[in-house]
């Protein structure tokens, strides 16, 4: 598993992460109701499943972001040595 691998999957499971803790709060009436043992308790739960399910099936966007590097052609020399300037176009004083 490469690095662009757990980069991925660590970006996927903290947005696991945070979109549980959302709905466990979205779920108490008022803050004071939030049982913040049980949102913090789910929210990591869902993050090492995230990590879990990412390692079984693979992650899409690591494949291709490793596709692109690996695929991608070597740049070119892009400079010039010396650039010609017509003489119609130099100022002379």
């Amino acid at each position: 598993m490469t690095k662009e691998f757990w980069k991925s999957a660590l970006i996927r499971a903290l947005r696991t992460i945070a979109q549980t803790a959302i709905a466990m709060i979205g779920t108490a009436s008022v803050m004071a109701d939030v049982n913040w043992q049980m949102v913090v308790s789910a929210s990591v739960l869902s993050g090492i499943l995230s990590v879990l399910t990412s390692i079984v099936t693979g992650l899409p966007e690591a494949a291709y972001a490793e596709h692109v590097y690996m695929s991608a052609p070597e740049p070119e020399d892009s400079y010039v040595d010396e650039i010609e300037i017509p003489e119609s176009e130099v100022e002379h004083d």
